[in-house]
């Protein structure tokens, strides 16, 4: 499929990779002609303070905030997680800073190959997918990227175009890292479930870290009716996604099919979880629609958008499930792996999807 259909393609165009219910149709791009907004709607924040400082009371009201938030909308805003936001600051002009001093032949020697799962490395501007130009420059870091573990085979080169970048970001992975099994126990628990089931899969688990450079938008990219990134669900579990600094994220509200314009406070967390997630609680969490569009504000469009999304995976071998007290099983046991590069091979091509056992 040509690239420019993906200016004027709507998601159902590609429901054959999908490998959970996805009923919503809607535009992959903003079209201002066609596309409504709802202004009233407000994502739930959820203080971790509850979680962290609350006892086993804070930590149940927690679980049930945030689960009735997922539930609602797939989409929470996080205070409270005990992230220094001066370390989000940083994060913002650590990315400017390899995306503005690096040449593209110097990013190039990293471009993105699937390793896994997950497709990991550079990606060019408007090369995100095959789908769509997005108006981006993207760079997935995922584990094996970072030495977490102070592996003595670990080659800082063979991920990262120079050096001072991974000890910085390996930090952030590590602040994140740390929200996993609070993030997790919360969901298990509100559904009903041991909250501890997920401990051991997701004890130094895998995840894509992406650096999330939008350069200035050009006339002729405006023009273009191209979006920042394509309307999209995530595929992950869940995603941590700090606050940003410019506009640009929509979040689609299926009960009315209008676009919410997300506001997050400044050091706040945005959560939202994936495929897999609505895979293994039989649909009661929903992965949801987001996308990023231009600015509100056509006068940002002169600055550049920085985000740094992690998405939470587990291994490429564990079992994806229906979890226990969720109803009858709307879906088989699958292996990680084929699920995940199913879904994706919509955005890199269909050689890119490990066949089902």
């Amino acid at each position: 499929m040509k690239r420019e259909k993906g200016i004027d393609a709507v998601n159902q165009e590609f429901k054959k990779y999908e490998q959970v219910n996805k009923d919503q149709t809607y535009n992959l791009a903003e079209k201002s002609d066609e596309d409504q907004f709802d202004e009233e709607y407000k994502i739930k924040t959820c203080s971790m303070n509850l979680f962290f400082h609350g006892g086993e009371a804070g930590k149940k009201e927690f679980a049930r905030q945030l689960g009735e938030a997922m539930r609602g909308i797939g989409f929470a805003i996080l205070t409270g997680h005990g992230v220094d936001p001066a370390i989000y600051d940083e994060a913002e002009k650590k990315t400017a800073e390899l995306f503005e001093t690096t040449t593209r032949e110097e990013r190039m020697k990293y471009h993105a190959a699937r390793f896994g799962s997950v497709n990991q490395g550079y990606f060019p501007m408007k090369e995100t997918t095959i789908i769509h130009p997005d108006l981006v420059e993207g760079w997935v870091f995922c584990r094996r990227a970072f030495n977490m573990d102070r592996s003595p085979t670990y080659k800082e080169s063979d991920f990262w175009p120079r050096t001072g970048y991974e000890p910085f970001f390996r930090n952030v992975c590590l602040k994140h890292e740390a929200l996993i099994f609070p993030i997790m126990q919360s969901i298990l628990d509100y559904l009903g479930v041991d909250p501890h089931l997920f401990d051991k899969k997701l004890t130094k688990t895998n995840f894509g870290f992406r650096l999330n450079y939008y350069p200035p938008i050009q006339a002729e990219d405006d023009a273009s009716g191209a979006g920042r990134m394509l309307g999209h669900e995530d595929v992950d579990l869940f995603t941590i996604l700090p606050a940003q600094s410019v506009d640009g994220l929509q979040i689609l509200n299926r009960s009315n099919m209008k676009w919410i314009r997300l506001e997050a406070p400044k050091g706040s967390i945005v959560l939202n979880t994936g495929d897999y997630m609505q895979r293994i609680t039989n649909d009661i969490l929903p992965s949801t629609t987001h996308r990023v569009s231009k600015p509100k504000n056509k006068n940002m469009n002169s600055k550049p958008r920085i985000s740094f999304p992690m998405a939470v995976y587990v291994w490429e071998k564990e079992i994806l499930e229906v979890l226990p007290n969720t109803g009858a099983a709307k879906y088989e046991p699958i292996e990680a792996e084929a699920f995940h590069t199913h879904i994706t091979s919509k955005y890199y091509g269909d050689a890119y999807a490990k066949p089902s056992k």
